[in-house]
């Protein structure tokens, strides 16, 4: 079983319970799914920098990502309607507890002076984003074959009603959060 996956049905459900007094089982909440986006800019001159894209971020999900395209023109930009300018991924089930594992455990740790995601990136609606600034923190990624070192967002999706419960959830199934609870940058 997931490390995560364990966390929570041993620790954060009854903690849950007795924090928030929830009467049903359904109540309380739970991540739904994990969302991991890529944009690359670049992506407009050089095309082969996103199929490598797709190629890593389908290997860290374990699962195939799919490209994204601009919904409208900038010009500024040099950008037109349907160019596609990154790719995205979600997760659900086993592999959104298989990649929580590895974020948590294996990933995070690896960045340098890592001191906690940052409590900022939660939306009100009880959902939490963060980016991170280099892919190649993930076991899956061989250095010797990147090209250019990309950023990645990933969304945690909940059935939280708010920010407060989805903050207690994910410090219970062991997001390494800062130490103060009011926040600050990601470093």
């Amino acid at each position: 079983m997931h490390q995560t996956l364990r966390l929570y049905k041993e620790v954060a459900v009854p903690e849950m319970i007795s924090t928030f007094q929830y009467k049903n089982p359904m109540e309380i909440p739970r991540i739904q799914k994990i969302s991991l986006n890529m944009g690359i800019g670049e992506a407009i001159q050089n095309g082969k920098l996103l199929e490598n894209a797709v190629v890593q971020l389908t290997n860290i999900a374990g699962q195939k990502a799919v490209i994204t395209r601009a919904k409208k023109s900038i010009n500024q930009f040099k950008l037109r309607q349907g160019m596609a300018i990154g790719c995205r991924v979600t997760l659900r089930r086993d592999r959104m507890w298989n990649f929580l594992d590895k974020l948590f455990y294996v990933a995070l740790p690896r960045v340098r002076d890592f001191k906690g995601i940052s409590f900022k990136g939660f939306d009100g609606r009880g959902n939490f984003t963060f980016g991170i600034k280099e892919h190649i923190i993930f076991p899956e990624i061989d250095y010797d074959k990147v090209d250019k070192i990309l950023g990645m967002n990933i969304t945690i999706v909940t059935s939280a009603r708010t920010d407060e419960e989805a903050r207690a959830l994910l410090k219970y199934i062991g997001a390494p959060f800062k130490g103060n609870e009011t926040g600050g940058q990601v470093g």
